[in-house]
């Protein structure tokens, strides 16, 4: 009898324990700042910008850090004194083939091709015509106007200015040079 009632006390506590429970609502917050943050206004008055209005602006006339600029227009006499002027800085020794071709595959390949005869995926497809060959009689590139393409674009190509830094740029344009030294070949 006594264990017929132990057995009774303890299925009643389990029965009370598990029909409490309800999935469908929130458990207890211990800590409810770490679920509900408190909203500020970035730009108010009481904020941590001197004027009150805008963040801070850098100086006039400053250049972020690891950042060159580049002194050449976006124009057609600044395309033309590109690839009269400009020289690669990155020397035979620097110049990483693995990489310049890793970049050019990514960013160039798509439409260019893989060995820069034109024929990339996009042209194959007929999504976009009209591709020259790096070795075409009539362009002529150098080193300087590929510089100025990939860093303002041409025709329907845009800049990859954003895409690749100053060092990444120079190691695609020597990997396309090897490219259009191979097409003459």
């Amino acid at each position: 009898m006594k264990a017929l009632i132990k057995i009774t006390i303890i299925a009643l506590v389990l029965v009370t324990i598990v029909s409490c429970k309800n999935d469908s609502s929130r458990n207890y917050e211990y800590m409810p700042n770490m679920y509900q943050s408190v909203g500020y206004e970035t730009y108010s008055e009481t904020s941590a910008f001197r004027n009150g209005v805008e963040a801070q602006l850098p100086a006039e006339g400053s250049v972020p850090r690891g950042h060159i600029p580049f002194d050449i227009d976006n124009t057609l006499d600044g395309f033309n004194e590109a690839k009269a002027t400009l020289k690669n800085p990155i020397d035979s020794l620097q110049f990483d083939k693995i990489r310049g071709k890793e970049l050019y595959d990514i960013y160039c390949g798509i439409c260019h091709g893989t060995k820069g005869d034109g024929q990339g995926n996009l042209v194959k497809r007929e999504k976009i015509l009209g591709i020259p060959s790096f070795d075409d009689v009539g362009r002529a590139i150098t080193e300087g106007s590929i510089y100025h393409t990939i860093y303002y674009g041409k025709n329907a190509m845009g800049s990859y200015a954003n895409q690749l830094n100053e060092e990444e740029r120079w190691q695609v344009t020597a990997y396309v040079l090897e490219l259009k030294a191979n097409l003459e070949k």
